[in-house]
């Protein structure tokens, strides 16, 4: 399948999308390429577009203010959606750094072609409600997962949302992401291997 057409299927899957509805949208929905380290959108910027990751992988990540270390607050990978949605939805600055990870390429859209789509069609107004709950979802779940889960459990529900990002990008940014320090990163892998 060529990247558009994953792009269908995935909104068809999300917000039942049909091939009529997708079209209304074909020429809105561009391509670019980043390489490993390139922004998708920087703090203190507004962000303009909802990206589609066709390869690659992404963080949104803020340096802490004390000791300057980088600290990953969201993670994103192939054929799932990248943007900081606060700041795109309401067009203000963002709070933190979204970045490429690897190499990387994304279909996306932007806040204006979107809006339009939604005076369209009520099947694309009902993929952006459906955007919003996903990311009020996926914004609880990651702060609740820091008060009632344990780092295992955080790294196996990384495992099963992202399985291939253990193959791209380095350990240290998964720690990050987990809220541990590498040497307890080993000890979960390890244990976990083992069972």
């Amino acid at each position: 399948m060529t990247e558009i057409e994953i792009l269908a299927y995935a909104l068809n899957q999300f917000a039942d999308l049909t091939a009529d509805e997708f079209n209304l949208s074909i020429s809105c929905w561009h391509t670019k390429i980043y390489k490993k380290g390139d922004y998708f959108n920087q703090q203190k910027t507004i962000c303009r577009y909802l990206g589609f990751i066709t390869e690659g992988a992404f963080r949104s990540y803020v340096i802490d203010k004390k000791s300057y270390e980088e600290k990953n607050i969201f993670l994103y990978s192939k054929n799932q959606f990248v943007v900081p949605f606060k700041s795109f939805i309401n067009q203000t600055p963002c709070d933190y750094q979204t970045q490429a990870l690897t190499n990387a390429s994304i279909l996306y859209i932007n806040i204006d072609d979107l809006l339009s789509l939604y005076k369209q069609s009520h099947k694309w107004e009902r993929f952006g409600r459906l955007m919003a709950q996903e990311a009020f979802n996926l914004t609880i779940e990651r702060m609740e997962s820091f008060v009632f889960k344990t780092p295992e459990e955080r790294y196996l529900d990384l495992l099963k949302n992202h399985p291939d990002i253990f193959n791209n990008i380095p350990l240290y940014h998964i720690s990050s992401y987990l809220g541990i320090q590498g040497p307890s990163l080993s000890r979960i892998r390890k244990r976990i291997s083992g069972k």
